[in-house]
């Protein structure tokens, strides 16, 4: 029988913590009174995970903008972890090769100022800041097995572009966190750029793909040794098998034997009918040395009383649903 006690639970939320420059998510938070934030507070709360993964947060360098929202759960969450990712990380270079430089598509992952919606992790256990593993830095080109844009036939990136773009939109973690019994297991967080908003080269649709296949190539020990007990979590952008992106990879990384999926099939993000509709985008997929207890995407039904969380159209916290995982060892 498993207790409580025993019981941890991870999630992965890509609320809309993101503001229009920088500083601004401080601003709001310190005001109080912005009711978006309020109504992420109140769903975070609702759920109560042990460990969060944000997926759209504004990184600042003193991390002032996480610390003032960790402070709304009072001491829930007296561990946090958030490093500069490559949203928003000027190159110089007209990445998008659109004829100008010094556009948000020219940064090593969109973004109009630098940390501009980034990643961050709240944990109740431990962090092993000092431990992490970051690949944020690798090439696109230097993933074992990428494929580069092209466009009539020819390299969509020069040489010299190739030789500066990045894979990971936000980034690539591997965060070591410390379980209540002592022993460790590790974090893989990301969030990939959304496969659409591209030209027929679908650099986009290419990237989306190579990001969620970085996870694959660090389990096939391609960057090192693999983690013994892990919890992939974030923002894949791509379902398995309706949307724009290229669906067969996802479909197959669920199938990776290292992988559980607890939660085949469920949707994760509601847009409009006219647009994407619901898609399965953020995940939580444990280890196969854990046992899933439970796990679910929060979105009550509009009879249900914790509808009114989501406010009256549903999009109080923007599109995107919570998603969590109950595990044990």
């Amino acid at each position: 029988m498993i207790g409580q006690a025993d019981t941890i639970r991870i999630a992965t939320y890509a609320a809309p913590l993101s503001r229009d420059g920088p500083g601004l998510l401080l601003r709001d938070l310190r005001k109080g009174d912005d009711p978006q934030i309020i109504a992420v507070r109140d769903v975070i709360a609702q759920i109560d995970p042990d460990v969060l993964v944000l997926t759209d947060f504004d990184y600042d360098f003193e991390g002032q903008a996480l610390t003032a929202f960790a402070g709304l759960f009072d001491d829930r969450y007296p561990h946090r972890f958030a490093r500069r990712p490559n949203t928003g990380m000027a190159t110089g270079l007209d990445l998008d090769q659109n004829g100008r430089r010094g556009e948000a598509r020219d940064a090593q992952g969109y973004g109009r100022f630098a940390g501009d919606g980034g990643m961050a992790i709240l944990s109740r256990l431990p962090v092993m800041t000092d431990d992490v593993t970051d690949l944020s830095h690798v090439l696109w080109r230097d993933l074992p097995g990428a494929t580069l844009p092209q466009i009539d036939d020819a390299p969509f990136l020069p040489p010299d572009l190739q030789a500066v773009q990045r894979l990971s939109t936000s980034g690539h973690w591997i965060v070591p966190v410390r379980h209540d019994d002592g022993a460790i297991f590790h974090l893989l967080t990301f969030a990939a750029t959304p496969p659409v908003f591209d030209g027929p080269e679908d650099r986009n649709g290419l990237r989306n793909r190579d990001e969620l296949r970085m996870w694959q190539v660090v389990l096939d020990g391609g960057f090192g040794p693999v983690p013994d007990s892990f919890v992939i979590a974030g923002n894949a952008n791509l379902d398995p098998v309706a949307g724009n992106g290229l669906s067969a990879a996802m479909a197959d990384f669920l199938d990776h034997p290292a992988l559980q999926d607890p939660l085949p099939g469920l949707p994760t993000a509601d847009w409009p009918d006219d647009g994407p509709g619901h898609l399965r985008v953020s995940y939580v997929l444990p280890s196969v040395d854990w046992q899933v207890v439970d796990a679910g995407v929060f979105w009550p039904a509009p009879d249900d009383p914790l509808a009114g969380l989501l406010g009256s159209d549903g999009l109080a916290t923007g599109p995107h649903r919570l998603v969590w995982v109950d595990i044990a060892r």
